[in-house]
């Protein structure tokens, strides 16, 4: 909108020459444009406002989901590498999934299911770009937000495009930038139907997977490979639920892997693979190194 402002003074002062209006005057084109401008001014402080809740909610969504303990997972790379489409076929959602550049601005947050795994969400996020138009800078701004909240990255690369070395190296300086390298990341090379298989050659990143988000092959391996990141982060700990808190073990089996499980007289003694957050999340329960018994 800013950049409309030059053109509508230029237009308005050709009008007021052909109206007569001059200096020490006020005629009726100057008064237009004055409204018009503030007309666009007003509607950018409701834009801004509008964008200032939406980071809002945004982060509110967030806290939810670091209360509720679920690892979280964030596509990121170069635009129009597939993003979208691979989110769609992970989670079974209908996320907007076009060859456009900037095709989604909104990032987009969905729950997965990964086998022999915790639930989990995924985040679809705007696409990188060498350099970044100003009036996208702060949907950008946001959608980096949730990509600096996520657990794991899933870097998605293009791998049939004639640029990916450069796009590579591209994501990879701003993951540098954000200060993302401590992050675990999955290289997810997309588009294997559509690449010369001697591209595969051509990688060097690791870990990584070569998949089609179009036709789903290699879609399992990639679900694999995730298992295997949270499985990382995780720790084994020992938890003590008293009988009377015996009925919570059923949602600890559903959020971890429960490793040895010993019932006792007072309660059930158990050992699991907890993540970070999860530990957090059941530290009531968890077991002083000294305990011996049950």
């Amino acid at each position: 909108m800013l950049d409309q402002l030059p053109r509508m003074v230029d237009a308005w002062l050709g009008s007021l020459s052909r109206q007569g209006g001059g200096i020490g005057t006020r005629g009726p084109g100057e008064t237009a444009l004055e409204m018009d401008r503030r007309r666009i001014k007003e509607r950018m402080k409701v834009i801004r406002k509008q964008l200032e809740n939406v980071r809002g909610q945004r982060a509110q969504h967030r806290a939810s989901r670091r209360k509720n303990r679920l690892p979280s997972f964030a596509l990121i790379g170069y635009t129009n590498s597939g993003k979208s489409t691979l989110l769609n076929r992970l989670t079974q959602s209908q996320v907007l999934a076009k060859d456009l550049l900037f095709a989604t601005l909104d990032p987009t947050t969905r729950k997965i299911h990964i086998p022999d795994g915790p639930p989990a969400v995924m985040t679809d996020t705007v696409g990188f770009i060498r350099k970044l138009p100003t009036n996208l800078i702060e949907a950008f701004k946001a959608t980096l937000e949730e990509s600096a909240d996520a657990d794991i990255l899933l870097h998605v690369v293009d791998l049939s495009s004639p640029q990916m070395p450069t796009q590579v190296e591209v994501v990879n300086g701003l993951i540098n930038e954000f200060g993302w390298n401590d992050k675990p990341i999955i290289h997810v090379f997309n588009k294997v139907d559509q690449a010369p298989f001697e591209k595969q050659f051509q990688v060097k990143a690791f870990p990584r997977v070569f998949v089609s988000a179009l036709t789903g092959e290699g879609l399992d391996r990639l679900k694999r490979l995730m298992l295997e990141q949270i499985q990382a982060l995780s720790t084994e700990v020992e938890l003590f639920f008293p009988r009377e808190s015996e009925h919570r073990i059923f949602d600890l089996d559903r959020e971890s892997k429960i490793v040895k499980r010993e019932q006792g007289t007072t309660g059930t003694l158990l050992r699991a693979a907890l993540t970070p957050a999860l530990i957090t999340r059941w530290q009531e329960f968890l077991v002083a190194a000294d305990h011996t018994s049950i």
